[in-house]
């Protein structure tokens, strides 16, 4: 069973600790002494192709996997690498790997929904295990690996490391699992990055909390253009990411006519009843089922004779010209 992300992780600064905050304040400090622990027992193998890490600092959503495909566009159009492969955990599936993905043959049961997502843009494999991951995609002729996630993991060195930052959220509580969103201490995670990647407008101040020698690359999230949805028709949303209501708020901004929102847990696996149940809501209002294309891929595989509408998204970069000289010229140190 998956929890839904607690609205006082991202609570306004203003506002006052709720009293389940301070009760988990002390589990947070557990956690990071079981943090540190592990961090301390690798020593990172360091990979015969060069690892780029895409990460973050807080549990849920940030758009790590938007960016990490558009580095995959920038690095491959620049080329910058051959054939690159993206490495990813594989969050949600049940396969350990180290697997090299199909996305016509595997499922999000097996490999998980952002895995999948990776490997219709790119060669993609699944490895809990991240280094012999990394020594699968070099046997598959791999001569860079583009991390998914895995700024907190210690077993596989990464070259350049990038930490994606959601402007709309921020660190949250600033405060550590589970009192707060935060995997690990803010000191730690700006220590490990190489350069940052601010997703929006900076709402809540983090610009003014990062590192100075470092650099901020600012970024945005489009549909692409042949994947607007009608704004004619009606709506039926749903959504399972950490912060679901940010698809919401992004059907808003395209003046869709929702009529009910349904959002669900992170990395929530839907079932045959949950999605009968949306079809009957959407029918009995003349509406369209939209979600996002990441929760499309954890459909059950039936045939439900409507059309649940995915919405894709693109990352732009303000400048990605300075991304890629960022890339090159640390690859090359």
């Amino acid at each position: 069973m998956r929890l839904k992300t607690p609205s006082f992780w991202y609570r306004h600064s203003d506002h006052a600790a709720p009293l389940q905050e301070i009760a988990l304040t002390p589990l947070s400090w557990l956690y990071e002494a079981g943090h540190q622990i592990n961090q301390s027992r690798y020593k990172p193998e360091k990979a015969d192709i060069p690892v780029l890490c895409v990460g973050n600092l807080v549990s849920g959503g940030s758009g790590k996997t938007p960016v990490a495909i558009s580095l995959m566009q920038l690095i491959t159009g620049g080329k910058i690498a051959d054939k690159p492969h993206f490495l990813t955990r594989g969050y949600g599936g049940s396969e350990k790997g180290p697997l090299l993905v199909d996305y016509f043959h595997h499922n999000s049961e097996e490999v998980g929904d952002e895995s999948l997502l990776l490997a219709k843009a790119a060669f993609t494999v699944v490895s809990r295990d991240r280094p012999k991951g990394a020594h699968l995609a070099k046997e598959n002729g791999g001569d860079m690996l583009i991390m998914d996630d895995g700024l907190q993991n210690p077993s596989l060195h990464k070259d350049i490391s990038f930490v994606v930052i959601d402007g709309a959220s921020g660190f949250g509580n600033r405060k550590l699992l589970p009192a707060g969103p935060l995997r690990e201490p803010l000191r730690q995670g700006f220590e490990k990055a190489d350069a940052f990647v601010l997703i929006g407008k900076d709402k809540t101040g983090v610009l003014r909390t990062l590192p100075e020698n470092k650099p901020v690359f600012h970024a945005h999230v489009e549909v692409p253009e042949d994947h607007k949805p009608s704004t004619t028709s009606s709506y039926v949303a749903f959504a399972g990411l950490g912060r679901p209501e940010k698809f919401y708020h992004l059907l808003q901004k395209l003046h869709l006519n929702v009529e009910s929102w349904h959002p669900f847990p992170d990395h929530y696996n839907y079932t045959p009843a949950d999605i009968f149940a949306l079809i009957k809501e959407a029918k009995e209002k003349n509406a369209t089922l939209i979600t996002t294309e990441k929760d499309f891929q954890r459909l059950p595989e039936e045939e439900w004779g409507v059309n649940i509408a995915q919405l894709p998204i693109n990352l732009v970069w303000e400048d990605e010209k300075a991304v890629l000289e960022f890339i090159k010229s640390n690859l090359e140190d």
